[in-house]
């Protein structure tokens, strides 16, 4: 049986929603409003601390051209990406 890469995915964008997938689920996705401001972003947990969460934020920063903010409310895994992405970015 051969493992799968997590690094080999496609990124699909329909109606303002962003999917990251393999060939057996859905790693992640992010839905955005056209001023880039992010309405929910989620990623499967044994994907998590890979970059999806980053990789769809920039993808949004592209399609969009801006920066934007979370929506209210943010739970508490996402206050830590968002301070984390803040941080290192």
């Amino acid at each position: 049986m051969q493992l799968l890469n997590p690094m080999d995915y496609s990124m699909e964008v329909e109606q303002q929603t962003i999917w990251i997938k393999n060939q057996n689920t859905t790693i992640a996705y992010c839905r955005y409003s056209n001023d880039g401001d992010i309405e929910y972003i989620y990623v499967q947990p044994m994907y998590r601390l890979m970059g999806f969460g980053r990789k769809l934020v920039k993808e949004v920063q592209r399609i969009t051209g801006k920066v934007g903010l979370p929506h209210e409310p943010v739970s508490p895994m996402g206050q830590r990406f968002f301070s984390a992405l803040e941080k290192y970015s």
